[in-house]
């Protein structure tokens, strides 16, 4: 009975906090969104620092898949250099706001700084690789703009209000329709965190994946990639699995795995990139992983 009681409370705490964490993030950056219009983006990609700028963009807006590839279309259609533009795609679905919050909220101040550089440095990097290699070889020239491929209808231009409070209202109006689309994924994760905490035997989890397995790391990735866990979910699931015993660079690298590895996110991208492109994306996204969960497990020791 204790036990079933611990992975309710478990359940309620988390639940409860990760969703007035994502209801706050998005009605920000939703509110920052309308004085700073997207169409604007391009331009800022276009100078000396369209790397650092990609990046930047990527990390302060909360774009699900849905989001990310128009965009990443308007950019190719715009004459953005393929290099930024990649940089823009690695990153968004790794540090969008809500997911530096969680984990900030969820693991602690210096957890998330360096979750957030080693995403922040790995992202740049990997555009730059792909710049050097002449990536825009690789790069489709069929797909048509304008289409919102969450309705698969035709894109309208938004429409901006005029006062400060109405802003607001359309920011957390917005929030709340985002809430609801990743809602299924909030309360899967955290159920199956729950479930961890309160029935999986710790001496299983340290077995496998704790401090002491040289190979967690790796083998976590490897699982992330392909399994696409949605962050929203990972998160919950993840801090289930440390309090268990897993190492916490193995649950960043199955993190930075399935949140960068969405599935619907890598069959669109086939529209806009040859088979290439999105294969070099999956491969950056891996050792990203790993990398950034090494850097954990050394680094938290040494702060």
């Amino acid at each position: 009975m204790n036990t079933l009681l611990d992975t309710l409370d478990y359940f309620s705490f988390i639940f409860l906090e990760l969703v007035v964490l994502f209801l706050s993030i998005s009605t920000v950056i939703s509110l920052i969104l309308q004085y700073v219009p997207r169409e604007k983006f391009g331009r800022y990609l276009s100078g000396r620092s369209g790397y650092l700028m990609a990046a930047l963009l990527g990390s302060i807006t909360p774009f699900c898949a849905c989001s990310t590839i128009p965009l990443t279309l308007g950019l190719l259609n715009a004459g953005v250099a393929i290099g930024p533009i990649l940089t823009f795609v690695l990153v968004s679905p790794l540090l969008n706001p809500i997911i530096v919050g969680m984990v900030w909220t969820l693991m602690g101040g210096k957890a998330c700084l360096i979750y957030f550089f080693a995403c922040f440095f790995s992202a740049m990097a990997g555009g730059w690789l792909m710049k050097l290699f002449h990536a825009e070889r690789y790069v489709r020239r069929f797909a048509e703009p304008g289409t919102n491929c969450c309705s698969g209808e035709e894109a309208s231009e938004p429409v901006v209000p005029a006062t400060f409070r109405d802003k607001l209202k359309k920011a957390f109006s917005d929030a709340y329709g985002d809430l609801q689309r990743v809602l299924i994924y909030l309360i899967v994760g955290t159920a199956v965190g729950a479930l961890i905490y309160g029935y999986i035997p710790q001496e299983w989890i340290v077995s496998l994946a704790g401090p002491e397995n040289r190979f967690a790391i790796p083998l976590a990735a490897l699982v992330g990639v392909p399994l696409y866990i949605r962050a929203e979910s990972a998160i919950p699931i993840g801090l289930a699995l440390v309090q268990k015993g897993m190492s916490l660079g193995a649950v960043i690298a199955l993190i930075i795995g399935g949140a960068g590895m969405a599935i619907p996110e890598m069959s669109m991208l086939l529209s806009l990139f040859q088979m290439r492109i999105v294969a070099a994306i999956v491969a950056l996204i891996f050792f990203t992983a790993v990398i950034g969960g090494y850097l954990f497990d050394v680094l938290l020791i040494g702060l």
